[in-house]
């Protein structure tokens, strides 16, 4: 039967993370922002859209209706407390039959599934195969990349084995950048054919310039103050602690201040780890840690600041620093996700090597000591591509493709054998 591509049926999968979670939490990041932003441009284009998550404490119903064509569809995953990402595997059979359950009560049937992360991508291997319909995946970051950095605790072999499956049975791998297209065929051995390159996208409604002045009053900032914004998860990839020691460059008389946005609290072992460094290196009266904001305040702060700092040790994307520069700050980074791609020194930013605080300082010192000179709708001009309505028309052309080609390019070899919990779709359905 052929398909009608001007009004799809959509299951998207993000079971370990909500797009209605707290930005800045532990779990929660770009990825959530990406899977509510993409469904709802989908929306607006007629196209249908059922996000299935795990049910979180903060959900008022099973069932909620997030835009025009969107819903969000909560299923228990274990008993529904928190569950690392470990933990949350052997409980992944019962959510897909709770997931069928709900799928055969009302009825549904889907043209397409799109998964995110590899937990979602292992629920997408059972639909797919259950489902017969196409499965398309983006991994947001990769275990195999993620531990050849030797940043952080290793990756559990259940996320390599399962990432190594799912990218040899789905039909389209989603990258958002052609680093990470090389780094799937280089770490995974994926077929280059079976990658696309479709970026993440920004809002550029609610990230938008404003006064400087009108920011940081409305902030309580200091109006002579220089300051530098990070903004992200305490997470050791995200390369805080090279920038708390870059920090320290700045003691003597210095203005600068670093107001660090997101992570769940400073009473958090992460937190707590992260004063302890600021404490060692002398610059914990220069530090706020703010905690994490709803994402309709974040303009405030990228508007109040001189500087956006982004040190990670990997990125598969990096949306904040499209966020800050769709707001007319200046980004310095390093070259990670698609920064080497936008940012153009001496225009809105600049590029540091990994792992060097001297040279971060200097950048950070170097961009925000010109802050009052930039051209802030120059600056803006550099991510009008990223534009999610550019996004959401190059995925659906995606959609159109993949579904053009049927199961053709679907399970061309066996998805390897699995640690946890096993390969196949649950063998009971209720169906």
């Amino acid at each position: 039967m052929a398909v009608n591509i001007t009004r799809l049926r959509i299951a998207m999968l993000s079971v370990h993370s909500s797009p209605l979670g707290k930005l800045g939490s532990k779990d929660t990041g770009g990825m959530s922002v990406y899977v509510r932003e993409l469904s709802r441009q989908l929306g607006r284009r007629g196209h249908r859209v059922d996000i299935y998550t795990r049910h979180s404490p903060d959900a008022r119903d099973r069932v909620m209706e997030l835009d025009p064509g969107v819903r969000l569809i909560h299923l228990r995953l274990g008993d529904n407390h928190h569950l690392s990402k470990a933990e949350m595997v052997p409980h992944l059979k019962d959510f897909f039959r709770e997931l069928e359950q709900f799928r055969s009560t009302h009825r549904l049937e889907y043209d397409l599934i799109h998964s995110h992360y590899w937990l979602s991508g292992m629920l997408g291997m059972w639909a797919q195969e259950t489902w017969k319909c196409p499965h398309v995946v983006m991994f947001h970051s990769l275990g195999a990349v993620k531990n050849h950095t030797g940043i952080g605790g290793p990756e559990p072999e259940a996320r390599i084995a399962t990432e190594n499956a799912v990218i040899k049975t789905c039909h389209r791998i989603m990258a958002p950048t052609r680093r990470e297209k090389e780094r799937l065929i280089t770490f995974y051995s994926a077929l280059p054919g079976k990658i696309s390159v479709v970026p993440c996208g920004v809002d550029l409604e609610l990230f938008c310039p404003m006064s400087q002045s009108a920011a940081r009053r409305q902030l309580g900032f200091k109006p002579d103050d220089t300051l530098a914004l990070f903004v992200g998860r305490f997470d050791a990839m995200k390369g805080l602690d090279k920038l708390l020691e870059a920090m320290s460059y700045f003691r003597n008389g210095s203005h600068l201040r670093l107001i660090v946005v997101g992570g769940e609290g400073t009473h958090t072992p992460e937190g707590q780890k992260l004063l302890g460094l600021a404490r060692a290196f002398g610059v914990e009266d220069s530090i706020a840690f703010v905690g994490r904001i709803d994402q309709k305040d974040l303009p405030l702060y990228y508007n109040a600041a001189d500087v956006m700092v982004m040190p990670s040790y990997y990125e598969s994307f990096g949306l904040v620093s499209l966020e800050a520069l769709a707001c007319g700050l200046p980004v310095v980074a390093t070259p990670v996700g698609v920064m080497d791609t936008v940012i153009r020194e001496g225009l809105n930013g600049q590029l540091v090597a990994n792992g060097d605080a001297t040279l971060l300082a200097k950048a950070i010192d170097r961009v925000a000591s010109r802050s009052a000179a930039r051209s802030v709708a120059a600056i803006r001009q550099t991510v009008q591509e990223f534009a999610w309505p550019h996004i959401a028309s190059a995925m659906i052309g995606e959609y159109g493709e993949i579904l053009s080609l049927g199961n053709l390019m679907a399970g061309q070899s066996a998805p390897e054998k699995l640690t946890c919990p096993g390969s196949g779709p649950p063998t009971t359905s209720p169906r």
